[in-house]
């Protein structure tokens, strides 16, 4: 049976990652940095699907956690055939307010983590195949913060390295998903209704994962869920980031 490799997977979309996969018959290696409620989602898969579940605490804004889960990826006798890259949070969209060191774990989560994490996988799957799916976000095309620019670089490195490995039989998808029911959100004090986001615009995780799964067997180097993030995206490209950057301040995908 396939294996996968989820960060963040103790909660929203690493969860929904996580009951998709098991769902399919694939085995998973859990990774977060609450050994609690990781075991609490394994028992949970163990249980409905009778898949294995290996659970492995780390805290990836950590040098030596990010490390821990490399080494699980470049073990070649116990191969993982897909690495979800989920794992972040959510900082207040005032950079000159926020404290630098936050910033600084901030980016370490969001693209030093993923960046090594990719590359041992590539590692490992070059030759063999394998899939690799960074959760990104809308919030990557539009210009707000550092959240944007993190999310930027995701899908900008998706897009290049999903052509450069595709000969190595390994494909690399950036799902960009908008706003989501999930707990980052719920985090930062953001709802249905809060700062003007209409509840239309709010998806849901198991709809979000389905589509992101679904593109990435497909190949595609960037998935965006749902019509109306997608036409989101065409505009955002068209229209002046000082506009964008103007309308983003309402809330955070």
């Amino acid at each position: 049976m396939p294996t996968a490799l989820i960060t963040g997977a103790s909660a929203g979309l690493g969860a929904e990652f996580a009951r998709q996969l098991a769902r399919r018959g694939a085995d998973l290696v859990l990774v977060a940095r609450s050994t609690a409620a990781l075991d609490e989602v394994a028992a949970e898969l163990r249980s409905a699907h009778g898949v294995a579940v290996e659970v492995l605490t780390a805290d990836l804004a950590a040098e030596s956690g990010v490390e821990k889960v490399a080494v699980r990826l470049r073990d070649t006798t116990d191969p993982i055939d897909l690495l979800v890259n989920n794992a972040g949070f959510g900082l207040p969209l005032r950079f000159a307010d926020n404290d630098i060191d936050d910033e600084v774990h901030h980016l370490r989560v969001h693209v030093e983590a993923p960046m090594r994490l990719m590359h041992a996988a590539l590692g490992a799957m070059r030759g063999r195949g394998g899939r690799i799916v960074n959760v990104a976000s809308v919030a990557g095309f539009i210009s707000r913060s550092t959240y944007s620019a993190c999310k930027s670089w995701i899908i900008g490195f998706s897009r290049w390295a999903n052509a450069e490995y595709a000969r190595d039989g390994v494909t690399v998808t950036a799902v960009c998903p908008g706003f989501t029911h999930t707990s980052f959100h719920e985090r930062m004090g953001l709802a249905p209704g809060h700062e003007g986001v209409p509840s239309i615009m709010w998806l849901n995780a198991a709809d979000v994962v389905r589509e992101g799964l679904r593109d990435a067997a497909r190949g595609r180097a960037v998935s965006v869920p749902a019509f109306r993030y997608k036409v989101i995206v065409a505009m955002a490209g068209i229209l002046p980031a000082a506009l964008t950057s103007r309308v983003a301040r309402r809330g955070r995908v």
